[in-house]
């Protein structure tokens, strides 16, 4: 991505190594587990991860509900996960982690989204960055708990 400004940037550091990290959110189908306005993922392509992979994400927040047809445009592992947003709302976002010492990675979370008209278009988006963010950092507090302190079905 360029180094545009984003829409939204929302970040936290998570206590286990990139790889541990990637080993989690690489597996793009378990993404609603751990974002709470993702309620389904359906993938449009045989591929599931990956440059190319195309999937559905049915997405609610509030009293809002939209299907955000989406494509990874960047994947470098350990490291990176780019995604181009088609559909009612459109853009780019990324998951970009980087080392910040032994053991903890920094989980940044960046979208630039373009709102239809109907749904305010500039003025919409700028009023949604709030909002947005607040989810964002909820699910990236839920994405930190669920790796730093996996549930093991034999406890």
């Amino acid at each position: 991505m360029s180094a545009t400004r984003r829409a939204v940037v929302v970040s936290t550091v998570i206590g286990r190594s990139p790889a541990e990290v990637w080993a989690d959110v690489r597996d793009i189908d378990s993404h609603v587990n751990w974002m709470q306005d993702a309620e389904a993922i359906r993938f449009v392509t045989e591929q599931r991860e990956g440059a190319g992979t195309r999937f559905e994400c049915d997405t609610k927040i509030g009293p809002f509900s939209l299907t955000d047809i989406m494509e990874i445009t960047s994947w470098e592992d350990e490291h990176r996960m780019g995604v181009r947003h088609v559909g009612l709302v459109e853009g780019t976002g990324e998951f970009i982690l980087t080392a910040v010492e032994p053991g903890c990675t920094e989980f940044r979370w960046e979208e630039d989204l373009l709102f239809p008209w109907f749904l305010g278009g500039p003025v919409g988006a700028f009023c949604a960055r709030p909002v947005l963010r607040f989810v964002w950092k909820r699910n990236l507090a839920r994405l930190k708990a669920r790796i730093e302190h996996p549930v093991h079905p034999d406890e």
